[in-house]
């Protein structure tokens, strides 16, 4: 559904964005990852025309933004929470994005219910905390029925029923057939609905694959305990096998469980554990990102 290509962006010396390309399919949740100033919020607001691209173009189904007819209808953007007047109704700051829109505002109840904001409708947005602006944001991006969500760090705010929500809510979204592009920093939550990732650092492209693909790239480690460590490690070498042996423990790459455990019986070895373990999805992305990241921690 989402073609970008070449995307390229530059602020005096500094290049924010260095020929960006990746696509976005539609029926399906991709998350955009990157550490901070990797580039992921001047990319997307080069996707909707906030701000010039030096180079490169964005695409949605074959239409620049720019030259669909009914923006609204085809894209809803949250790339601030903050941007709403704090004198106005959640109601009426729906109603005023409705116009601004071209939209019919048939649907500003609606959308409340559907963020969950039914009961504070009449309530002045000022007086509302970030996850109430967060799910008021989310409603004007649903106003126009949009085939795709374009959503900035959303999850910001929100506490962890507010996050449940906007999971299962852009899942829904997304099995309807609809497209959904979401930045998050919180790599746990994000692994548990997303289906691919664009991870960026340093303003480039480091990966767009399936959340599978990442996180199957680095090889599971079998964690073997016996009281006769270094007589497996032994038996483990001379098979071929990569162990380093910690106290009892034996740390074993390259293999699976079934095959420690056969070499073990074999052996008239006793094994008082067995795991398997392997790098989570935020171990994956925090390697992917390291070189550069723009604050490492020690």
């Amino acid at each position: 559904m989402i073609s970008v290509s070449g995307l390229r962006k530059q602020y005096g010396s500094r290049t924010a964005v260095d020929d960006l390309t990746f696509d976005v399919t539609a029926g399906r949740v991709t998350g955009f990852v990157g550490p901070n100033g990797a580039g992921k919020s001047t990319t997307m607001r080069m996707m909707v025309g906030l701000t010039r691209p030096d180079a490169g173009e964005v695409r949605y189904d074959g239409v620049r933004y720019t030259d669909l007819r009914h923006p609204a209808r085809v894209v809803g953007a949250v790339l601030d929470a903050r941007c709403m007047h704090p004198g106005r109704s959640a109601r009426h700051h729906l109603r005023a994005t409705a116009a601004l829109s071209g939209l019919p505002s048939g649907r500003v109840d609606a959308v409340l219910a559907e963020v969950g904001l039914e009961a504070a409708a009449g309530q002045r947005a000022g007086g509302f905390s970030l996850g109430m602006r967060q799910r008021l944001a989310l409603a004007g991006a649903l106003l126009g029925e949009p085939e795709v969500l374009l959503l900035d760090e959303p999850s910001n705010g929100l506490d962890p029923d507010g996050i449940r929500w906007l999971r299962n809510s852009l899942t829904r979204f997304a099995a309807q057939g609809g497209t959904v592009f979401v930045s998050s920093h919180l790599i746990g939550e994000l692994s548990m609905f997303a289906d691919d990732l664009v991870v960026v650092g340093g303003g480039r492209l480091l990966a767009a694959e399936s959340v599978e693909a990442i996180t199957a790239r680095n090889e599971i480690t079998v964690v073997a305990e016996t009281a006769e460590p270094d007589r497996l490690a032994a038996l483990l070498r001379a098979a071929g096998l990569e162990a380093d042996v910690r106290g009892h423990r034996l740390h074993v790459r390259g293999t699976d469980r079934r095959a420690v455990s056969s070499i073990a019986f074999e052996g008239g070895i006793a094994l008082s554990q067995l795991t398997e373990t392997s790098p989570s999805l935020e171990d994956n992305l925090l390697e992917m990102t390291a070189a550069s990241a723009e604050f490492a921690s020690a």
